[in-house]
């Protein structure tokens, strides 16, 4: 069974003075997320990620389409039941602390009075927040809340966790932090749907991810796929400066560091690269295929923004 079913989704909003301008969130969106895999969800801001999360929530309605969770439409209550969802900018009263913060999410989110004591502990402790438990949240850093957030999202033991932006302003830290807990999330067997601007977060965490640009989802597919493709280049890694003219007759772009040079070049011409550093006597260090980053593949579904830049 599917965690997440989207199918034909469109979000239009009116804008203006007099709301007689519309303007298009999410243009004929259809996509599928297994259960237990980690899902991207990426593109610059104003793609349509935060309105994706928010119809998924219940928190505003679509102009067409549809959407399923785990079998079951996204307005129906046992739904609600199965999900945790932590916002881009979640907004908790200052004035409670960490342990009072979790103790109402736990009674919203239907914990037994019996256990709720205990949750809210191993909670804490689960985002490493125990000895913090009695600090409000305003002496709290970004890092710190967005880990609380965290925490108020799956203290219900949700089948699915809904995560907005959770890396966005934090330090390298932080995000390492965040990228652990939500590993170790999905480690459990729990379906992660989060939406990001941050590709390299991305690249380390998703199973598969979704490009979204302007409402249009541009590509989809799982990362090790995506980041594959190299177009067929090679990296030489040598050392000897004295075969670099050869090598860029063979149409190859070298770079030097000191006495070593990394020369990028076609697949088809590695053989004839290879003899021709050996005859000048260089010293061959490395021969590797390039796989693609997941921000080359990311822009490549975005001709137009492309096509901006250089004009």
């Amino acid at each position: 069974m599917s965690a997440i079913k989207i199918s034909g989704l469109s979000k239009t909003y009116t804008t203006g003075f007099w709301h007689r301008s519309l303007k298009s969130g999410l243009k004929d969106l259809s996509l599928e997320v297994h259960e237990g895999e980690v899902f991207g969800c990426l593109g610059a801001n104003g793609a349509g990620k935060t309105t994706t999360l928010k119809i998924l929530m219940g928190l505003v309605f679509p102009t067409s389409g549809s959407a399923t969770i785990l079998g079951r439409e996204i307005g129906d209550p046992e739904v609600k039941r199965q999900i945790g969802f932590l916002p881009e900018q979640p907004y908790f009263y200052d004035h409670l602390t960490a342990a009072e913060l979790l103790e109402y999410f736990a009674q919203l989110s239907g914990v037994e009075a019996k256990s709720r004591s205990r949750k809210v502990a191993e909670m804490l402790a689960r985002v490493g927040l125990s000895e913090s438990s009695g600090t409000q949240l305003r002496k709290f850093s970004k890092g710190m809340l967005q880990r609380v957030g965290i925490a108020q999202a799956i203290i219900h033991e949700p089948r699915i966790v809904f995560l907005d932006e959770p890396m966005s302003g934090l330090d390298p830290i932080g995000r390492r932090e965040v990228r652990e807990l939500i590993q170790s999330l999905n480690d459990e067997g729990r379906t992660i749907f989060f939406s990001t601007h941050i590709l390299s977060d991305a690249e380390a965490l998703c199973d598969r991810v979704a490009v979204l640009h302007q409402g249009e989802l541009r590509g989809i597919g799982v990362v090790a796929e995506l980041t594959a493709k190299s177009g067929g280049k090679v990296e030489i890694v040598f050392e000897g400066k004295q075969a670099m003219p050869n090598v860029q007759q063979l149409g190859g772009e070298c770079r030097v560091a000191g006495e070593t040079v990394r020369a990028i070049l076609s697949g088809s011409v590695v053989d004839k690269c290879i003899d021709s550093i050996r005859q000048t006597g260089a010293k061959l260090i490395s021969v590797n295929p390039l796989q693609a980053s997941l921000e080359e593949y990311f822009l490549s579904q975005l001709p137009d923004v492309r096509l901006q830049e250089r004009s």
